[in-house]
Formats: structure tokens, C-alpha cells, sequence
């Protein structure tokens, strides 16, 4: 049996028969909905072998990439490794015999393709799929007196970063997020930035903004442990008042320019819960909620979160 493989020919094979709704299995099975997403190379060709899902089968960047993998084994699921661009991510069960790992994109990343590697029980498989590239608009930022020159202290920048490195084994959030507010958007995810004059390099806006007035409420948007309870009078001087909740699973989602909080650290919230109030601490030139949503350490795209189960 000739187990040689023409990748170029199998990838006009592929395209072809995805184009008529048929699922391809070579190796293994894949469910990627788009013609880019297709195996580059082969450690291993197997009568039987693990399925992989891409989701969604067509990214663009922001997006959030769940890699969704069912072994034929079910006990090699321990031995699951996920990588890209010589980064591992976390694995976790989400079914029996079913795991998923995410990947995060940014705006500060090239768009095109991306080569995701799947390894276990002695098996590598390499997938090809093609982020799309994304247009981010640019907005200038004029921060009054004193705020135009605000900087992280050492406390706030410490805080923070360990809050965005969480990675709790407990998945807490359950099928589409909470808007946690319901004020108008102000400010997408993505832009860039001018402040007072200066580009922001290396910068983009890393949330949602919500342009409600002083006190408007701030709600959960999915469950979660409050991780991060910081306040603009201990030092959180760029962030403001700001809440932070551990979603589970290496999600999380930060909260800040509160006016007031109402909760404290260890507090596990539901969807919907009050957690606090819009305000304008920190670096803010006015009322509003930003609401970020950080995967693995990265802040991705919230939209998608509420309007897609992402399990």
C-alpha cells in the first residue's frame, strides 16, 4: 500500500468535495467549513485517527480559535498538545472523550496563515488556517491636565498581569456571554490610537467601551470568580476602579473606570449579577464601562463571545 501522499494534488481534491458539502478523511477527519483550512503535513497516517474541528472554520483577527479535538482513543486524551508559532496552549476536557484548546488572534499580529499543530499518543498532525485580515479605524485621544500623562504603577501593573495570566482547570461560563451593560457602544474592539498627539505603538484598544452615564449599572456577563478587585485610591491610577473575573480555563474579563464596586475577591457571580457602576476613574475623559475579554493573555474580540456559544 502506497502511503505517499501528493498534498498539493489532495489540496484541489479537498476543495472540491468541500465545496459539495463532503467531509474529507485522510489520516483524520476535519470538519473546517473552508478550503484554506486543509493538513499541510503528516507525522502518521492511520486507518483511524483522532477528528479535529477548527472554530470558526474562517477567523479574522480578534477572533478567538477553538481547536476542538476528539481522539480514537479515548484514553490518549491525557497526551493532547496544542501549538502555534512555538506557543503551547492549555488543553482542557469539554465532553467525554472531547478536548478543546483556544488560540487567540490580535490585531497585532500579521494576518494569513496560521499552522496549528496537534500532537498525542505519538501522532502530529499540522493544519493550515487562513486568519483574515481585519481593518481597525485609528481615534485620538485627548487626556485633560494631569491624566494626559498617567502611567501603570508598579502595584496596578503587577495586579494586572497576574490576573490575565490566570489559567483555572474549572470552566465556569455556560454558552453565549452577557452585554454588561446596556448603554450604547462608544469605542469597538481594535482601534488604534493617538493620545494627545502621540501614536500608541504596540497598542490597540483591548475591549468594548459602553458610553452610560455615572452609576449605570455593570452586570456579569457570564459566571465566574471575581479574581481582581482594584481601586483608583490603591494605586490602580490607568485602570481606574476595576473588576476582574476569572471565567475558567485561561477566559477572563476585566471591568474598568468603575465608579463603585460591589463586589470583593473570591465572590463566585452568576449571569447578570450587579458587580458595580459606570464611572470615569483612572485614565478616562468621561463616563463609560470598558469591558475586555483576555484568552490565554491576550485580549481578544468580546463580540463574539456574546453571540456564539464558544465552548
Amino acid at each position: 500500500m502506497n502511503n505517499k501522499i501528493n498534498v498539493a494534488d489532495y489540496g484541489n481534491r479537498l476543495r472540491a468535495s468541500i465545496g459539495k458539502g463532503v467531509k474529507a478523511n485522510l489520516g483524520f477527519r476535519m470538519a473546517l467549513g473552508v478550503a484554506s483550512a486543509i493538513p499541510v503535513a503528516f507525522a502518521t497516517l492511520a486507518a483511524e485517527a483522532a477528528e479535529v474541528q477548527i472554530i470558526p472554520s474562517s477567523p479574522k483577527l480578534g477572533d478567538t480559535i477553538s481547536v476542538i479535538v476528539t481522539p480514537d482513543n479515548p484514553g490518549n486524551g491525557g497526551n493532547l498538545q496544542v501549538t502555534s508559532k512555538g506557543k503551547t496552549y492549555p488543553v482542557f476536557p469539554i465532553a467525554p472523550n472531547q478536548y478543546r484548546a483556544f488560540i487567540p488572534t490580535t490585531p497585532l499580529e500579521k494576518h494569513g496563515r496560521k499552522v496549528i499543530r496537534v500532537s498525542g499518543d505519538g501522532e502530529t498532525r499540522n493544519l493550515a488556517v487562513w486568519v483574515n485580515n481585519r481593518k481597525f479605524p485609528t481615534q485620538r485621544i485627548t487626556l485633560p491636565g494631569k491624566k494626559g500623562g498617567l502611567k501603570l504603577t508598579q502595584h496596578e501593573r503587577d495586579r494586572v498581569r497576574e490576573f490575565k495570566a490566570l489559567v483555572s482547570p474549572q470552566k465556569y461560563w455556560n454558552g453565549s456571554f452577557r452585554r454588561p451593560n446596556n448603554s450604547r457602544i462608544s469605542t469597538i474592539y481594535g482601534v488604534r490610537r493617538y493620545y494627545n498627539g502621540v501614536f500608541a505603538q504596540n497598542y490597540y484598544h483591548r475591549g468594548v467601551d459602553y458610553a452610560g452615564g455615572f452609576g449605570s449599572p455593570v452586570v456579569a456577563p457570564a459566571a465566574g470568580r471575581v479574581a481582581l478587585v482594584g481601586k483608583e485610591s490603591q494605586g490602580f491610577v490607568v485602570h481606574g476602579n476595576v473588576v476582574g473575573i476569572d471565567h475558567g480555563q485561561g477566559v477572563t474579563s476585566i471591568f474598568m473606570h468603575l465608579n463603585r464596586i460591589d463586589v470583593k475577591e473570591g465572590d463566585m457571580v452568576e449571569p447578570g449579577q450587579l458587580i458595580g457602576g459606570i464611572g470615569s476613574t483612572g485614565a478616562s475623559t468621561g463616563p463609560h464601562l470598558h469591558w475586555g475579554v483576555y484568552v490565554n493573555g491576550q485580549a481578544v474580540d468580546p463580540v463574539p463571545w456574546r453571540f456564539n456559544e464558544i465552548e
